[in-house]
Formats: C-alpha cells, structure tokens, sequence
C-alpha cells in the first residue's frame, strides 16, 4: 500500500530538483525526505529517483508514479472540500499569497467583500513575488495564490493546480519628463533601444515581460539599475537614471513629478494575474467564497 505522504514528498522532489530543497519545502530534514523516497521505492518495488551532481531527478518509473500522484492528490483534495461542505465548514482560515500590487488591487478589496459575506472565513495574507506564490501553493505553504503568467510557470493544464483569471493590464513607458520622447502621445519601444533601462531582477515575472517586449521590438534592454519595487524604478526615472516599463496598476497613487508615462505605440507588453489553488480544492467551502471575491474585486477593477 502506497502512503499519500509519501506522495507528497515524491511531488516536492520533482518540483525542486534537489532533496535538501523539498525537505524545506517541506519543514523536514534531508534525511527524513531520503528516508521516505527508499520507503516508496520499496513499496513500489521500483527505482523512482536518480541523484547526481546536479540534483534528483525521476526515473520513467518515477514519472509514471508523478503522473498518478497528481490524480491521487487532486482526488484527496476534492474529498477534503465535500467533508469540509457536509460539516458545513463555514468558518475557518484561508492562507492567500500574492504580489504587493495584486494585494492593493483585488486581495485588499475581496477582503472587504469576504467580510461582509463570510465573516466567519479569516484570510491570512502574504506578500509574495508573483513567480513565489506558486511554488508556495504546491508546498502546501498557502492555500490560495495570486501569480503573474512568466516564462516557465505552471500552464493553464497543468495537473496540479486549477486557474482563475482575475485580469489582464498593459505596461506603459516611463521616462524622466527631460526624456526627448516625453512629448509623444505613444512611445515606440524601438526608439528606446539604446537608452539605459531601469527593471526587475531577472526571475520576477515581470523582468520577463520587458524583456520580452524588447525582444519583439528587436533590441535587448541594456539595464543599469535593478529593483523589484516599483516606486524605486519610477523614483530612478525621474533622476534621469533611465527609462522603464511599469504595469499600469503600479503606478496608482505614485509620485509622478519627474517622469512621464506614456502608452506603448503598437501591441503593449501585457501582465495577466490569475488566482489558482490546488487542483481538486477550488470548492472547498472555505476557498469557494475567496475565490469568488477575488473575482468579483477583479471585474469591478
């Protein structure tokens, strides 16, 4: 008999790629992740990793093992939602992590809603960069996520998750107001190409949008100055330091003297926020109504 938690571990195993990574993931030690991967094997009579130099991965066993461990866990999660739904689990506490912007757009108003309509349901938010909350959602760290679509993330069909659109924003140009293209109506990204770039890190999604629209506009940014935090890009611009991309949202209630933000001339690089919880979870009684507000906050945006 295969035991669900060892699941679990073979899960975060595949999803880190390194037995000291899942075991944090986790909250054990490396030594109880090895412990319960030589348990599996044995139940299963197969061999499911392979380790190396440069981590773990699974064997054509393991991968055959994942594939059913994302059904079985998805079907434990749904039965946990219709126990929860039969004790009419109205009350209770819901883990949410999202990026700071998502919080003030649609996490902070939901709230508000939630209060009014379930006040017996207490959300517990944290802050987390929009390619962070995922892995923290498969961890089991959270129970809800608000992401950002980037390169490499979880898809739409991935097994393991299900995703709720909230709403889509587009990037506009910001350029210290001396800029010499501070007076046009639209900014043609090309004709920045050989300005310095203020932007994210790489591994924040957004650092991929811009990245990205460049690419498409036949250039590769040249960054000078590196921060995740939007009022430090815009706060750069207006020194003169360089020009950037912001999403739309983000420059809500900012201090805008010394820049100038302008549409993108042509398709704009495009932020899409959904919220996704794990697969089979989406009607527990307890995530149901988050959901549910977190959309509702996102249409009235």
């Amino acid at each position: 008999m295969i035991e669900a938690r060892r699941l679990h571990i073979l899960r975060a195993v595949a999803d880190h790629r390194t037995v000291t990574a899942a075991a944090a993931a986790l909250y054990l030690t490396p030594s109880a992740v090895s412990q319960q991967l030589a348990a599996l094997e044995q139940e299963t009579g197969h061999r499911l990793v392979e380790r190396s130099a440069k981590g773990v991965r699974l064997t054509p066993a393991g991968e055959i093992l994942l594939g059913h461990t994302n059904a079985v866990l998805a079907q434990l999660e749904r039965a946990e939602a219709e126990l929860a739904a039969y004790g009419a689990g109205s009350a209770g506490t819901v883990t949410l992590a999202s990026f700071a912007t998502g919080i003030a757009l649609v996490v902070a108003p939901a709230l508000a809603r939630l209060a009014r309509s379930a006040p017996g349901i207490r959300i517990r938010v944290q802050d987390a960069e929009g390619d962070a909350s995922l892995p923290m959602l498969l961890d089991r760290q959270v129970d809800v996520a608000v992401a950002v679509e980037y390169r490499g993330a979880p898809g739409a069909d991935d097994p393991r998750l299900t995703h709720i659109p909230l709403y889509a924003e587009p990037f506009d140009v910001v350029v210290p107001v001396a800029h010499r293209l501070a007076r046009t109506a639209r900014t043609p990204l090309a004709e920045l190409a050989k300005d310095p770039w203020i932007g994210q890190y790489p591994g924040n999604p957004c650092h991929d949008v811009v990245v990205l629209a460049c690419e498409h506009a036949g250039f590769q940014p040249r960054f000078e100055h590196s921060s995740d935090d939007f009022r430090a890009v815009v706060a750069l611009a207006s020194a003169g330091a360089g020009v950037a991309l912001v999403p739309r949202s983000a420059l809500r209630g900012m201090d805008l003297a010394g820049v100038v933000v302008r549409p993108v001339d042509g398709a704009a690089p495009t932020r899409r926020v959904f919220a996704a919880v794990r697969r089979g979870a989406a009607d527990h009684p307890l995530i149901r109504p988050v959901l549910q507000a977190l959309e509702e906050a996102a249409a009235e945006d």
